[in-house]
């Protein structure tokens, strides 16, 4: 059986990493709480919810986490056309799965949002071997619990993870899994060396199937 690459997608395959803490900066000034914004983005890639108490404190989660979950919702939706895909994503999905590797899209995001993300990158559910979305686990990153669906869903065996976030990292950790950081999400290649990854790359567009093989 071949192996199976389970790549996230907020900030790996598209570009909305940065969109994504302007919601929640935007979400978090309509309760007036005040993160400081590197703290915001930072905590973007772990689960939604989590991220409130993370960044803010239990208080505001209790306060306030249902509302702010709604409102980062709405304000990253008022984005949603600025979002762009990461050059040469595409290519590299259908490049891995050309080299019979068994692909995933193991998102933890909301699922009209995972739709589109697919949209952007031109591809449909049926060109990967298994899609996931946030209804799919009932604990977020840095939990491997979104990983396992996919990997389940895909079959099971052999996997290698690829993140732009060191909660991807700590999650591929949790799993049993390698995992290759990329940049395009904004963390350095310290945090995510020191987060685990195995290798890291700018961009998946600097990544070929053999790079991936080679850990399986």
């Amino acid at each position: 059986m071949t192996g199976v690459v389970l790549l996230d997608v907020d900030g790996t395959l598209i570009d909305s990493t940065y969109l994504h803490a302007l919601a929640w900066e935007r979400a978090f000034e309509t309760v007036q709480v005040h993160p400081q914004w590197w703290r915001v983005h930072q905590a973007i890639g772990m689960g939604g919810d989590r991220l409130v108490a993370h960044v803010a404190g239990d208080q505001v989660e209790a306060a306030h986490g249902d509302q702010l979950r709604k409102l980062w919702s709405r304000e990253y939706e008022a984005v949603l056309e600025e979002v762009r895909p990461i050059d040469g994503a595409a290519d590299f999905v259908r490049s891995l799965r050309d080299a019979g590797l068994r692909v995933t899209l193991a998102s933890s995001g909301a699922p009209d949002f995972t739709d589109h993300a697919l949209e952007l990158l031109g591809l449909h559910r049926d060109d990967v071997a298994a899609v996931t979305t946030a209804d799919d686990a009932d604990s977020s990153k840095p939990a491997p619990d979104i990983l396992q669906v996919a990997l389940d869903r895909a079959g099971g065996g052999q996997a290698v993870v690829i993140g732009d976030s060191d909660w991807d990292a700590r999650a591929a950790r949790r799993l049993g899994a390698p995992c290759v950081g990329v940049r395009t999400g904004g963390f350095s290649v310290g945090e995510l060396r020191d987060a685990g990854c195995v290798d890291v790359r700018d961009s998946v567009a600097d990544l070929v199937p053999a790079d991936i093989t080679r850990l399986l």
